[in-house]
């Protein structure tokens, strides 16, 4: 039997021959493979049932084509993907992803994420991804649902209640969830259950809008306080203006800490005074404009293109909620000298490899995104579970819930980073007490 280190390292050779256009999924892959050696010298069963081997493997990936009118009467072609990665604990869970950058690559590095972050919700819920290459921006409302309506065509023959529960990611919110459940009811009958994140007059849950960005929170302030600190006074420098950015702006104002920034893809406004969040609101929610016009509306704002991670100002505490790779090895460094004492991830995947380092390097303390933003996919499965009772429970009641389970995420990884004795990795420490759980279901049920 192969020692940790030779298995870690013969699995990423293994990787690096079948998926070699996929940067994506190997760092996702490797970032995780690289933390589990502890874990693997523990338990010598998982290599000898080759676990590791099994978990990088999706169960299944569909890849189809999506055809759809535009309102010229144009006939339009995109890509469409489900992966379904990993069942071992319960039905596949996990978004739909609508941005031109989406591919296989991408999709994949999402679907094993999720494993090990539906892993730590404590909830039985397995780990999948989808979406497709099309672009929902400048599109008409009539082009959308043409376009979700081709989409679930095809995706409801791979998709049930039991069996693969998607929601949304990027690019689907309210509106697209209403089109892809509306096509899936048409040719399928009433399943309430068949996604997550619907409206509250068709199965939807309560809080479910607000719980990335209030998760994100929960989990930070359970990370702060065990350092001794509160959020309270903190300066907060945060990227992205969509859903989980404005509940993360609204969570950590009610906490006492000032939101100074908010960003789109092309740049960021900066606020000294503390972001005004019904203004942003207005902007991306209401109007579904860019947030340059923040600066327009308010006097002691200024609005610059770019990144946001390229901003020199003072701040303690840094959370991105744009997207993957949104922060580079040169940014984190500048977050280091900027004084942040904290990265707590919003986004997936938004810090490179070589940002990571340098947040280690640094001595800056990591929650990585598979702990630090599972709050939506816990008020997904909480969804589920309303669906399934044939219940509405009240926001108080799912808010509550989704506290605990963050505050649970924080402790399971601090638990896993004491037990192993790895210096407050919590990114190690996250990824470990996922995949212990789901290794031992794996190790229960076989080779399947």
């Amino acid at each position: 039997m192969a020692d940790a280190e030779a298995y870690i390292k013969d699995l990423k050779e293994t990787i690096t021959h079948r998926d070699p256009n996929q940067p994506e999924f190997q760092e996702a892959a490797f970032t995780v493979l690289d933390t589990l050696k502890p874990v693997l010298e523990k338990h010598p069963e998982y290599i000898k049932a080759n676990i590791l081997g099994e978990l990088v493997e999706p169960e299944r990936a569909i890849q189809f084509r999506v055809p759809w009118q535009d309102d010229e009467g144009n006939y339009q072609v995109n890509r469409g993907f489900r992966v379904q990665f990993n069942s071992a604990i319960g039905p596949y869970k996990g978004g739909l992803r609508l941005h031109p950058s989406v591919n296989l690559s991408i999709i994949k590095f999402l679907g094993f994420e999720q494993i090990l972050k539906n892993s730590l919700t404590g909830l039985p819920i397995g780990g999948g991804k989808g979406g497709s290459d099309f672009n929902p921006k400048d599109k008409s409302d009539s082009e959308i649902m043409r376009f979700c309506q081709s989409f679930m065509t095809e995706l409801q023959k791979h998709i049930g209640p039991d069996l693969d529960v998607p929601a949304g990611d990027i690019g689907v919110g309210g509106r697209e969830i209403g089109y892809l459940y509306g096509q899936y009811k048409r040719l399928n009958g009433s399943q309430n259950g068949i996604l997550t994140g619907k409206g509250l007059e068709y199965g939807g849950s309560l809080a479910r809008t607000e719980a990335t960005g209030f998760g994100l929170i929960y989990y930070l302030n359970a990370l702060i306080k065990d350092q001794g600190e509160s959020l309270k006074g903190k300066t907060i420098k945060i990227s992205g203006a969509g859903n989980v950015a404005i509940y993360a702006i609204q969570k950590a104002q009610e906490n006492g800490a000032k939101v100074v920034t908010a960003s789109d893809s092309n740049g960021y406004v900066y606020d000294p005074n503390g972001i005004d969040l019904d203004t942003v609101k207005q902007i991306k929610e209401v109007e579904r404009g860019r947030i340059k016009e923040y600066a327009d509306k308010i006097s002691s704002a200024t609005y610059t293109e770019g990144s946001v991670w390229d901003l020199d100002i003072d701040y303690d505490i840094a959370l991105p909620c744009a997207t993957q790779n949104e922060i580079s090895g040169d940014e984190a460094k500048l977050i280091a000298k900027d004084g942040a004492k904290y990265v707590a991830e919003g986004a997936n995947m938004p810090s490179t490899t070589e940002a990571i380092q340098v947040y280690k390097d640094k001595g800056i303390i990591y929650g990585p995104a598979k702990a630090a933003n599972a709050g939506g996919v816990a008020v997904s499965a909480l969804e589920m579970s309303q669906n399934s009772e044939r219940l509405s429970w009240t926001f108080e009641d799912v808010d509550g819930q989704l506290k605990d389970i963050m505050e649970n995420i924080y402790q399971k990884s601090a638990d896993a980073d004491k037990e192993y004795d790895l210096g407050k990795d919590y990114q190690a420490g996250a990824n470990i007490a996922g995949f212990e759980k789901v290794a031992k279901a794996m190790l229960a049920q076989g080779l399947v």
